[in-house]
């Protein structure tokens, strides 16, 4: 009966070692760490266009060797998913961003001394011209600040910003 109690206490201790484990990010990925969790934007839109609001949800993946997001924009029109992990051997971060509307883009991600990042990435697939996007991404006062522009039949667009406060909302899909 010791053993049996014994080999059940062993076995809750390497579940609750896992779990322990998986909640931590491998060293180059800790500076997402204040991006874990729910958020929410509401986009500035032209007048008479309908509103726009995206919700993102960050979480830890792979056993704390990725960052897994999901986000989407007014309920399920349109959203994604992506996976942010290190490359050992690009010695970079990286990411692969897979969408609803049926394209998706790879990239690099440069991360800043003052702890924000800047991410690059290669469209592929894109019916509305967009080639390549680049984003600066900030963690300010608790809020998570995004500015975004889009080279769209070879030109970059002006930067569109977007300010995300945390949400309990949940990210869907259709």
């Amino acid at each position: 009966m010791k053993i049996f109690k014994f080999l059940i206490f062993l076995f809750l201790f390497i579940q609750s070692y896992g779990v322990l484990a998986a909640k931590q990010l491998v060293s180059e990925l800790r500076i997402f760490e204040p991006y874990l969790g729910t958020w929410q934007a509401d986009f500035a839109v032209a007048g008479g266009k309908p509103s726009m609001q995206d919700v993102s949800h960050w979480e830890i993946a792979l056993n704390g060797t990725a960052v897994r997001t999901l986000h989407s924009i007014n309920e399920g029109m349109y959203g994604g998913e992506s996976l942010i992990l290190w490359d050992q051997s690009k010695q970079k971060v990286v990411f692969f961003y897979f969408t609803t509307a049926g394209f998706y883009t790879q990239g690099t991600m440069d991360v800043l001394d003052d702890g924000s990042f800047v991410a690059y990435e290669d469209v592929a697939g894109n019916q509305d011209g967009i080639t390549q996007v680049k984003s600066t991404s900030r963690f300010v006062d608790g809020q998570m600040e995004v500015s975004t522009q889009y080279l769209k039949y070879g030109t970059w667009t002006e930067p569109e910003k977007r300010h995300y406060t945390r949400s309990s909302k949940a990210v869907k899909f259709h």
